[in-house]
């Protein structure tokens, strides 16, 4: 349960550097309350869980294709489904993406402080079965 709460709390820092801050044109969140980068956080978990394994299976020969720069593209997918679905949960949730180059740049800016933030807490999201 740690690991998730641990896991929820990356995302929504992930989501907030990217959508938050207004460090990339292009994005607008519909509100800066806390409790709703949590909210999509929860909404971009579910939607990595569930899709991600999906798409790159389906897209696999197309990955190898381009070395893994595919990937990229189904990063930028799953973040503007992401602010799509939070906009459609209502009630201020979610974000707007206005161009591909700026949900590129989101899902960008989310990996990447995500992969930080995970090395920084790697001890915390270690399993405990030993």
């Amino acid at each position: 349960m740690n690991r998730l709460i641990i896991r929820l709390a990356i995302n929504a820092i992930a989501l907030y550097a990217a959508v938050g801050t207004g460090w990339i044109s292009g994005i607008r969140s519909d509100t800066t309350q806390w409790w709703a980068y949590l909210v999509m956080a929860v909404v971009f978990t579910l939607v990595n869980a569930l899709l991600k394994p999906v798409l790159k299976l389906l897209t696999c020969p197309l990955i190898l294709l381009t070395l893994g720069l595919f990937s990229l593209i189904i990063n930028t997918l799953l973040f503007w489904l992401t602010g799509l679905l939070g906009r459609l949960i209502g009630s201020g949730f979610g974000f707007e993406v206005e161009t591909f180059w700026a949900a590129l740049l989101g899902a960008l800016l989310v990996s990447v402080v995500n992969a930080l933030l995970t090395l920084v807490f790697r001890e915390e999201l270690r399993s405990r079965a030993s």
